[in-house]
């Protein structure tokens, strides 16, 4: 006998979120209306306003949700390798497999925060991802021993985020490759210590 769990519908919330996050990275944020996503999930338009209060705060929980699973993603990636430098090319091996995804359409903070009023919930989500990616990268120059570990961390932040524009626009997964190789080379001459190659 199935259990109810299994057989429930999901609620108008998860709905909700489903459909944004189908929307929204596949077209933007700014393209898609509120309309669109309400059907999309077939929901009343009272239950978008009752869960969320407006797009803004729908943006917000969708980035919140993408943040969730990044990170989940790219942390399982880093724990399966033993020293800081394999796990900061880890980060890039992780990004690289999204890039032969049928769905990938570049990195969804990026382009929500290019769209996105300054000050507002939609640029906090993007800074708060883009804050933890910088974080991260960092924590682990400093454990990798670089003389700088400001500075690869913010090195390796821009390479990831070219990495994730150049597979987008250039429709070339095989950038995963070169972003890996120059993050050895940027690992390798910051903490005098050859990376995994």
């Amino acid at each position: 006998m199935a259990s109810a769990r299994s057989t429930a519908k999901p609620s108008a919330r998860e709905r909700l979120l489903s459909a944004a996050d189908e929307l929204f990275y596949a077209e933007g944020v700014q393209s898609v209306g509120i309309d669109r996503v309400i059907e999309h999930a077939g929901v009343a338009k009272a239950s978008l306003y009752n869960t969320f209060g407006g797009k803004e705060q729908l943006v917000r929980a969708y980035l919140d949700t993408r943040h969730a699973g990044t990170v989940d993603r790219i942390t399982r990636a880093v724990a399966e390798y033993d020293t800081p430098c394999e796990q900061m090319l880890a980060v890039f091996e992780s990004q690289g497999r999204q890039f032969d995804r049928p769905d990938f359409r570049g990195c969804a903070f990026i382009r929500a925060g290019a769209e996105a009023s300054p000050g507002g919930l939609v640029q906090e989500a993007a800074d708060s991802f883009r804050g933890w990616m910088r974080e991260l990268f960092t924590r682990l120059a400093a454990e990798a021993g670089a003389a700088d570990p400001d500075a690869l961390g913010h090195q390796l932040h821009i390479l990831y985020d070219g990495a994730g524009i150049s597979a987008l626009m250039d429709h070339d997964s095989d950038v995963a490759a070169a972003s890996r190789a120059a993050a050895t080379a940027l690992i390798a001459a910051a903490t005098g210590a050859a990376a995994e190659a």
